[in-house]
């Protein structure tokens, strides 16, 4: 399939703790349009609350509307400036610390 991997970036005055709440609500949204199992099978996503950072893969239909949801919230809530979207190219791998049991 064709599309984007977007990570979203925010200003400093923007409260992480809501960024985390509009993603909840966006995933329930998509929960609601596509199925919770498909969700989890096609949404992937990533929540830094550190850095207050989000990635989300667009690559699949439940991953564009994750991503058409998340962002209305954002833009409904912080506004247009609060925030920023870069398209990237791959997500980065993560590697486990201790595998899996």
């Amino acid at each position: 399939m064709t599309g984007h991997i977007y990570r979203y970036l925010f200003e400093p005055d923007v409260i992480c703790e809501d960024v985390e709440a509009a993603l909840v609500l966006a995933i329930f949204g998509t929960e609601s349009l596509h199925g919770e199992s498909q969700v989890r099978l096609d949404a992937a996503h990533y929540f830094d609350p550190a850095e207050c950072a989000c990635v989300i893969d667009g690559r699949t239909n439940v991953g564009r509307d994750l991503n058409r949801l998340f962002v209305g919230f954002l833009r409904r809530e912080f506004g247009e400036d609060a925030f920023r979207v870069e398209r990237i190219d791959t997500i980065p791998k993560h590697q486990p610390k201790e595998p899996c049991r």
